[in-house]
C-alpha cells in the first residue's frame, strides 16, 4: 500500500471512529425515560412526551408524582433538564435528587420552592474528593469531603429520584403560604434521561466507583477551578438569600462542615 493510499485509508477509518463516537453520544444524549428510569408513584400524574424523550408530572388536590432510577450508583454526574410550574406555586415543592433510606439515610438535593417556567439544566457531581451542584454549569454549592474534621459524606449507594408534591406545611413562608388550588393542575417538565454513573447496588456494592476510569474521579474534578471558583463566589453573592452556616438561631453551634 502506498503513503498516499494509507493516509485515505486512516483518515477514513478516523472519520468513521468519529462520527460512531457521535451518534452514541447522541443516543446517549437523547435516551427514553424507561431506558433508565421508572415511576414510583402518582402513576396518574405522569404523562410521557415526545416520544418517551420528555416526561411531565402533574400535581392537583388528590396526588402529586414521582419517578425514580431503576438503578443505584456509588459515584458520577447526574444531570436533569427540568421546567418549573408556569403558574403560582407558593407551597409546592419540586425536587431532583440522590437518596438512600434504609437503616442510613443519605440525600443530596435539589428542592425547587418557586416557579420558572423555562428549561435549566440541573446537575450533582459526586465523587470521593466533593460533590458539586451546578445549574446550567454554573457551580452554586460545593460540598467537600472533610472526614479528618468528622463531616458526614455520602459513601453509599444512591438512587435518582424526582418528586412533585403539596409542601405547604414547610416550604414556602415558612408554612404559611399554602398551594392554592384554584390555580391547579399544577405542571413540571423534565428532559435528558441519561445517566453517567458508577452502577453499585444496595445489595453488591461496587468498590470501583472511585476508580479514575470513571471520568468524574480524575484529578481535575477533585476540586474547583479558578474560573469556577469565581463563578460560586459571584453567584453566592448575587443569589444566595440563606445560609445555614450563618443561621446562629437555629444552630447556636456551627455545624462541622461550616467551620
Amino acid at each position: 500500500m502506498d503513503l498516499h493510499l494509507w493516509i485515505i485509508t486512516k483518515m477514513m477509518v478516523i472519520l468513521s471512529e468519529v462520527i460512531f463516537l457521535l451518534r452514541v453520544s447522541d443516543a446517549t444524549q437523547n435516551a427514553r425515560f424507561d431506558e433508565n428510569y421508572k415511576i414510583i408513584w402518582g402513576n396518574q400524574h405522569v404523562q410521557l412526551l415526545n416520544q418517551r424523550q420528555e416526561v411531565q408530572l402533574t400535581l392537583d388536590k388528590s396526588s402529586g408524582a414521582g419517578f425514580g432510577s431503576k438503578l443505584y450508583f456509588g459515584s458520577g454526574c447526574f444531570q436533569m433538564k427540568i421546567k418549573l410550574p408556569a403558574r403560582d406555586s407558593g407551597g409546592i415543592v419540586t425536587a431532583f435528587y440522590l437518596f438512600l433510606n434504609t437503616t442510613v439515610h443519605e440525600e443530596m438535593d435539589f428542592e425547587f420552592l418557586g416557579n420558572r417556567p423555562d428549561f435549566h439544566y440541573y446537575k450533582l457531581l459526586w465523587n470521593d474528593h466533593q460533590v458539586v451542584f451546578f445549574v446550567d454549569d454554573t457551580p452554586i454549592r460545593v460540598y467537600k469531603n472533610n472526614i479528618i474534621r468528622g463531616v458526614g459524606y455520602p459513601n453509599h449507594t444512591l438512587q435518582v429520584i424526582t418528586s412533585f408534591w403539596d409542601g405547604s406545611s414547610w416550604a414556602t413562608d415558612g408554612g404559611k403560604t399554602k398551594v392554592n388550588y384554584s390555580n391547579a393542575p399544577f405542571h413540571v417538565n423534565f428532559q435528558d434521561f441519561n445517566i453517567d454513573g458508577c452502577i453499585s447496588m444496595p445489595n453488591s456494592p461496587n468498590k470501583d466507583c472511585a476508580s479514575q476510569k470513571y471520568w468524574w474521579n480524575n484529578k481535575k474534578y477533585w476540586q474547583l477551578n479558578p474560573q469556577q471558583l469565581k463563578s460560586l463566589e459571584n453567584v453566592r453573592k448575587k443569589y444566595m438569600t440563606y445560609d445555614y452556616c450563618t443561621d446562629k438561631s437555629r444552630y447556636p453551634t456551627p455545624r462541622p462542615e461550616c467551620s
